[in-house]
């Protein structure tokens, strides 16, 4: 019989995961609900598997399993959440998790899940993970990838691929997996070359020297773009995000890669004006270099326009004479997800409020975690629903805001405005439970939010 050890904070499920594992998967359960709780039980007990909630009070999930894992303590874990997005996938793996398991709307299934998972990962223990995570792990892992995605793992060998990756290239899994030599290259440039994944270790400079334009780095994770064109196509403008994925200890076991094609989102006039070099740009042999070349002085002028927008609105609060720059920045860049933002909180000050919702709704749909971005489409909708009496938008803010602290519990502010909704909602001992949370994190000084930095912006 499996020992299993469930930490939640909402007491149904913790009550429900209880009675399922006990009754259907023949395990012996004990509960806790927070991770404090759970570290002393762990001092004095061990267990077979560890279910973890991704949102925890005080202590996250993830920082609980990095706390366990320091330890030496090589229980597996299965993280379970709500959140169900690329992030939380890689940061529980990233941190050591065995599985990750998203929240629904079919309990039963999920409980079915989680009891396969036990199992399985009480068999195998995850042995030798050092040499690299599963094939399995990886491939339910990058399944559920908005976009389309793939990992090579140490030696660049194909191990997992998705139906995106598919339907963009329309090469099946059971065609390209374990192949190497940047093999899965070739549906985009028309030749093995390095993609994004074999360069996330590399400086700046050697990934420009393949013709990528990075947009942003943060520690083992690359966003770039690049111009691709494989034998007989047209030009294709490639997004792509590459991730290093650890074990445990820290050891590098595989990469993991998403791609996106904005050809369309640039539109046709800016790809007919990059290839002519209507910017000043003489077009050379290479039409990816030259493409490449004048996209990015193009995005340049985008992000000029930005920073001209954000002086305008931030430091002179000078609304409407700011949404031009903002408009000319997301001309250039379609995808440019903070230009939206910023000139929703524009029309926001304005009082457009209809046109500033469909802007921050944009920029969410461009950025679909950043918590600044959903702070303000939630808190717009909040606004929107409690001055009109809508509560159609005030439980869709409700949704965004329980999102934001699924990854961050210290939100202080979107507890208080989860409150607020709830009471709109007529749900008043829930929202006082709320105001409640946001004094207590106040007044412990532990209020966090994940926000730009505006003024190194400026």
């Amino acid at each position: 019989m499996q020992s299993v050890l469930v930490i939640d904070d909402e007491p149904l499920m913790l009550d429900s995961a209880r009675i399922f594992l006990e009754r259907f998967g023949n395990m012996e359960v004990r509960t806790a609900s927070s991770a404090k709780e759970a570290l002393g039980i762990l001092s004095d007990s061990t267990f077979d598997a560890l279910v973890v909630d991704y949102s925890l009070p005080e202590i996250s999930g993830i920082e609980m399993l990095k706390i366990i894992r320091t330890k030496g303590d090589t229980t597996p874990v299965i993280i379970f959440t709500g959140v169900g997005r690329e992030h939380a996938a890689i940061e529980a793996l990233n941190n050591g998790a065995d599985f990750f398991l998203k929240k629904g709307e079919s309990p039963s299934s999920e409980f079915r899940e989680l009891v396969h998972m036990i199992n399985q990962a009480a068999e195998r223990r995850l042995v030798g993970r050092s040499l690299g995570t599963s094939q399995k792990l990886l491939e339910e892992t990058i399944g559920f990838f908005p976009n389309a995605a793939y990992a090579i793992d140490r030696e660049a060998r194909v191990i997992a691929w998705n139906q995106g990756m598919a339907d963009l290239t329309g090469i099946a899994a059971k065609d390209i997996l374990g192949k190497g030599d940047c093999a899965h290259a070739i549906p985009f440039f028309g030749r093995a070359s390095p993609m994004l994944t074999e360069l996330v270790f590399e400086k700046d400079e050697a990934i420009a020297r393949h013709k990528y334009t990075i947009t942003s780095r943060e520690n083992s994770t690359i966003c770039a773009w690049t111009v691709a064109r494989a034998d007989g196509s047209n030009e294709r403008v490639l997004w792509m995000k590459a991730q290093a994925l650890h074990d445990a200890r820290g050891a590098f076991i595989a990469a993991i890669g998403t791609i996106r094609d904005i050809t369309g989102e640039l539109g046709p006039e800016l790809l007919r004006q990059a290839t002519s070099g209507q910017y000043g740009t003489a077009v050379t042999t290479d039409p990816v270099q030259s493409s490449g070349k004048v996209l990015g002085r193009l995005m340049g002028k985008g992000k000029s326009s930005h920073r001209e927008g954000l002086r305008l609105s931030y430091r002179e609060a000078k609304y409407a004479e700011a949404i031009p720059h903002f408009d000319k920045a997301i001309k250039i860049d379609p995808a440019h997800a903070a230009a939206w933002h910023d000139r929703g909180v524009c029309l926001r000050e304005l009082g457009q409020d209809a046109e500033s919702l469909k802007s921050l709704a944009r920029a969410v749909e461009l950025a679909p975690d950043n918590e600044e971005f959903l702070y303000s489409y939630a808190d717009m909708l909040k606004r929107v629903g409690v001055l009109r009496d809508k509560h159609t938008h005030i439980e869709a803010a409700v949704v965004i805001f329980e999102k934001i602290l699924e990854k961050n519990p210290n939100q202080a502010n979107a507890w208080n405005s989860l409150g607020i909704c709830m009471k709109e909602l007529g749900k008043d001992i829930t929202a006082t439970q709320y105001f409640e949370r946001a004094s207590g994190i106040n007044r412990q000084n532990k209020a966090r939010k994940n926000v730009r930095n505006l003024d190194t912006l400026v």
